[in-house]
């Protein structure tokens, strides 16, 4: 934990794009089944002041999910998609939608490389216009994103401590 969190963590905007990177103290198979099942993904999805309270994930191609959380203003947002490519455990595809945003879910691509021991994640999200784009990075979505992730650097020490442990 000796790095600020802000150092990780990097998002660029190319086009109609919103690319996120983030490299974790960790193996990418430990990284890649954090991402895999509610057991694990309750315990580090959203920010922290969010609860989980409803998951719902069928990993594989063609399978649905969906997960909304409790913000302290009792709003309850809700994620959703479908699994379309998944290659364990170098890189998984979902459609990436909340209620309330305009259009269909766009694809959203995670890609998982190990390097002395360590895993870089880069999350492609791609939208139909710039304006789409924008309105989602208007949500808050980096902050939002960066805490998560914080949590997931957490958690995956948890693991990792299970696994040895």
């Amino acid at each position: 934990m000796g790095e600020d969190g802000k150092h990780k963590h990097t998002l660029a905007t190319p086009g109609r794009k919103i690319v996120m990177t983030r490299v974790f103290d960790a193996p990418r198979e430990l990284v890649f089944d954090a991402h895999s099942s509610c057991e694990h993904v309750s315990h580090w999805w959203g920010p922290r002041n969010h609860e989980v309270v409803t998951c719902e994930i069928d990993f594989r191609p063609g399978g649905a999910w969906r997960i909304a959380h409790r913000a302290p203003d009792h709003e309850t947002p809700v994620f959703f998609g479908e699994y379309r490519e998944i290659v364990r455990p170098e890189r998984f595809v979902w459609t990436f939608g909340f209620e309330g945003m305009p259009g269909e879910p766009g694809p959203e691509t995670y890609v998982f490389e190990e390097h002395d021991g360590k895993t870089t994640l880069t999350s492609t999200a791609e939208f139909d216009t710039i304006e789409q784009r924008d309105a989602v990075l208007e949500t808050g979505m980096e902050e939002g994103a960066a805490e998560t992730w914080d949590r997931l650097d957490e958690y995956l020490e948890v693991m990792a401590q299970s696994m040895t442990g």
